[in-house]
């Protein structure tokens, strides 16, 4: 699928991208009732299966369509919400895969049956004779032999069977894989991998010529929309190639998403909301507020815990849970599985060949994998799968009711999380009763990013767009500059012993043995909130085992002079003063850290640390109309949210149709909602239609440019998004390893002649600064002078000043803009990051 889909202006809706497809049908041509039986045997009660296949029916035989280009145009002509996502028709064909076929796409959510779907409009199309063959690419060998079975069962299916119609062109299809020729009455399932052109196969050998009466179906379609660009292009150039002359393309995917961006094609949609409405899928529930822990031991416990009682729940259903654990890629999947093992060994008495057959790693040729397909027996061991974010694998395990997402790479983007969530959602065979839940364990710092996804992905939160208006006068220009990065590494040598627990005791952190945790759970449909308590058993070490470690440690270094300075009774001497100090009777695993950190730098004979330089290779014109698009949900609005929304007697007119009523609700008096009106538009000197302040030292920040006094001083200005504007590169060290990253200041104020760059961060950061905030100065400053000498260079009058700036600041900033010496201005934050 391509990706260069113009910047939105508004908020869209999955459900308002969907091609219509319409009822008008030619009965000489296509009667779809004869197959209602047929329908009624193969779906049962789920009506959603059967409309999708009576939709795709209407649109590749009523007669109405001639090609994926015309259901477009005729949708783009009646529908304004398409006109204002793509901007124009040709920006909409220029998304389309395969404008020139009878192409779509079907949004099933995971979980609710995708392969009957696609079983049912093989059959009919081939009972009618429109195809005499089709052929079904999946994304991997593990989905090809699911589906492989679930299609074998179907076409013996003799009821099934009985009520096609006498005249059936094909009642009994011939279920094959790419090893066999395909031939008329078959349906080759394979995965698609054997259809590039470097492959050896027989599938291009015996459809060359036979496209025109070959179904094209691809499962788990987002596999193929989110390859590698070179794998990518081979996959569509098969389906492109004329040699073929393909007609018929049907795509199925439970998560229709490039990233964040939804298909362009997709005819019928029944959105993972519905099917938890409706009870086909299991409710979600993910953690909103939980302890703060950095220990890998304490999340697994949590973990553990859950998982312990979610077990003990079920026994009388004879449901053996199952966790699964995701992680961003294959090297942290094989890391994470060794490091989840050692802890259950540690943790539950079992020992290391238990832990061995109930936990299992699966991606793409992992050693685990053939065991995921008895992982449904009623008696089968595994209880725990650790699997890469972007699942390679498709599987379709009904007992899981539990996902841990190991990092956040694993689950920040609406892709990975309704991927992640398809994995949870299926319901055991035979579940009566309450409507099971999958719970999600997620850190709790990303609880607003993951709410924000799953309400989009569900359809549920209702949403206030915020973008620059092209019109508005207040817009201005910046330049950026693109950087090449290049690494060098400096070194430092040891020079003379270093002076270590000169106290004579280390400081140790008050912590027990163990702790009760309470950990807020909130259910993604219902946004009702639950607690949960639960404990967390630490593990202790005797003095004795704290001073061998220390003695081990000290025979590390270069010399014996360490060794020799402390002797073990010294050790010991040290942890039991240590102890007393802190009032602690048990040592933890963060006390052993403590008493390692004071004898960390004997690790090193020399220090050698990598550092990048950034080389500038273009400056870059960057206008504020150009600002991304930023939303903020009902959620983040409320009392107790972390948000407000800046309006004047303007905005609502900008405000799309579909928020409008939200809109008003948002600024009824007494509502709760936490907005504030700038009465004044002339004070508001932004080209935003409106703008959110992420938290109360920008609405502070964001006050004082909208006071009159203030706002006479200042041309205009404009709040920044969190990525993907005015991005700034720079390079910190993260513990013992060096990090590249990005930053995006806050707002942009221009006052004539001077563009003033700003991030904002609390007062608690000038006493103690965090770790990556000294070179986001460094950087930034560096960055600004840069263009500041560029724009000398072209006797340009304009420049560029960068602070870092906290509410104790704020009052004397805009006094320095008022009285125009900001040029002079610097804050207690910029002097503490200096030091």
């Amino acid at each position: 699928m391509p990706t260069n889909i113009r910047r939105d202006i508004r908020q869209f809706h999955n459900k308002d991208l969907v091609l219509s497809v319409g009822n008008a049908v030619d009965r000489k041509r296509w009667n779809e009732d004869k197959y209602e039986a047929f329908l009624d045997e193969l779906c049962g009660d789920r009506e959603y299966q059967k409309e999708a296949i009576r939709t795709t029916l209407r649109y590749f035989l009523a007669g109405e369509y001639a090609d994926l280009r015309a259901l477009a145009k005729e949708n783009y002509d009646k529908h304004e919400v398409l006109k204002e996502r793509y901007g124009s028709f040709d920006g909409f064909e220029h998304q389309l895969n395969f404008p020139d076929k009878l192409a779509a796409t079907l949004d099933l959510a995971t979980g609710t049956g995708k392969s009957y779907v696609l079983y049912g409009v093989a059959a009919i199309l081939l009972a009618e004779g429109i195809i005499d063959r089709v052929l079904l690419l999946c994304p991997s060998t593990t989905i090809e032999s699911g589906l492989k079975e679930k299609f074998e069962e179907l076409a013996g299916d003799a009821d099934l069977r009985d009520l096609l119609p006498a005249s059936a062109a094909v009642s009994t299809p011939r279920i094959i894989d790419g090893s066999e020729s395909i031939v008329s009455g078959s349906i080759c399932i394979e995965n698609y991998h054997a259809v590039l052109a470097h492959v050896r196969s027989s599938i291009r050998d015996s459809l060359s010529g036979h496209g025109s009466h070959t179904l094209i179906l691809n499962d788990e379609t987002h596999h193929i929309a989110n390859e590698k660009p070179g794998q990518q292009s081979r996959w569509r150039e098969f389906l492109s190639n004329v040699d073929y002359g393909f007609k018929y393309v049907l795509g199925v995917s439970g998560t229709c998403y490039i990233e964040n961006e939804y298909f362009p094609d997709v005819i019928y949609r029944y959105s993972l909301r519905e099917a938890i409405e409706e009870r086909f899928v299991k409710k979600i529930r993910y953690v909103a507020e939980m302890p703060t822990s950095n220990r890998p031991d304490e999340k697994w416990q949590v973990a553990l815990n859950q998982h312990t009682e979610i077990a003990r729940s079920l026994r009388q259903r004879k449901i053996k849970p199952i966790t699964i654990v995701v992680t961003p890629n294959i090297n942290r999947c094989q890391d994470v599985t060794e490091e989840l093992k050692a802890f259950l060994v540690e943790h539950t008495g079992k020992n290391r060949e238990q832990i061995d057959q109930e936990v299992i790693s699966v991606y793409s040729g992992a050693p685990d994998l053939p065991r995921l397909t008895a992982v449904n027996n009623p008696n089968n061991k595994i209880e725990w799968i650790l699997s890469v974010s972007m699942l390679n694998e498709g599987w379709d395990v009904k007992r899981v009711f539990q996902i841990v997402p190991h990092e956040e790479r694993a689950f920040n983007s609406k892709l990975l999380i309704a991927q992640v969530l398809g994995r949870g959602l299926r319901i055991p065979n035979g579940w009566t009763g309450e409507q099971p839940v999958v719970t999600v364990l997620n850190h709790d710092n990303w609880a607003s990013r993951i709410k924000h996804l799953v309400d989009e992905i569900m359809e549920m939160e209702r949403r206030i767009p915020t973008f620059s208006l092209p019109k508005s006068s207040a817009n201005f220009d910046l330049l950026n500059i693109e950087y090449t990065p290049r690494p060098y590494v400096t070194r430092h040598e040891k020079k003379g012993p270093y002076n270590l627990l000169e106290k004579g005791y280390v400081d140790l952190p008050t912590e027990g043995r163990k702790e009760d945790v309470s950990i807020e759970l909130v259910d993604a449909d219902t946004d009702i909130r639950t607690r949960w308590n639960t404990t967390i058993q630490r593990k202790t070490y005797t003095t004795e085992e704290i001073v061998e470690i220390m003695r081990q440690r000290l025979e590390e270094a270069e010399d014996d002079y360490y060794s020799k300075q402390f002797p073990p009774n010294k050790l010991r001497d040290i942890v039991e003063t240590s102890k007393k100090k802190a009032h602690i009777q048990h040592i933890t695993d963060s006390h052993r850290q403590r008493f390692l950190q004071a004898l960390g730098t004997l690790r090193r004979k020399e220090a050698q640390v990598v550092k990048y330089e950034f080389e500038a290779v273009n400056y870059i014109p960057l206008s504020t109309k150009e600002r991304p698009t930023e939303s903020v949900s009902a959620s983040e609005l409320r009392g107790g949210g972390t948000k407000t929304l800046f309006i004047t007697p303007e905005t609502k007119a900008t405000v799309p149709d579909e928020a409008k009523e939200f809109f008003a609700e948002i600024t009824e008096e007494g509502s709760g909602y936490q907005y504030i009106t700038v009465r004044n538009k002339y004070d508001f000197k932004t080209p935003l239609n409106a703008v959110i302040a992420d938290h109360d030292n920008e609405k502070r920040f964001i006050k004082l440019l909208t006071e009159a006094a203030n706002a006479n001083a200042i041309t205009s200005w404009i709040k920044s998004t969190p990525k993907n504007f005015y991005q700034i590169d720079y390079s910190w060290k993260k513990g013992e390893h060096p990090k590249r990253g990005v930053f995006n200041p806050d707002f942009f104020i221009n006052t004539g002649n001077t563009v003033l760059a700003v991030e904002i961060k609390s007062d608690a950061e000038i006493k103690e600064p965090s770790p990556e905030n000294p070179k986001k100065y460094e950087y930034a400053v560096a960055h600004f002078e840069n263009i500041n000498k560029h724009l000398t260079k072209k006797r340009s009058p304009q420049r560029y000043k960068f602070n870092f700036l906290t509410p104790a600041d704020f009052n004397t900033y805009f006094q320095s803009i008022r009285e125009g010496s900001i040029g002079d201005f610097q804050s207690q934050l910029d002097i503490k990051l200096r030091e």
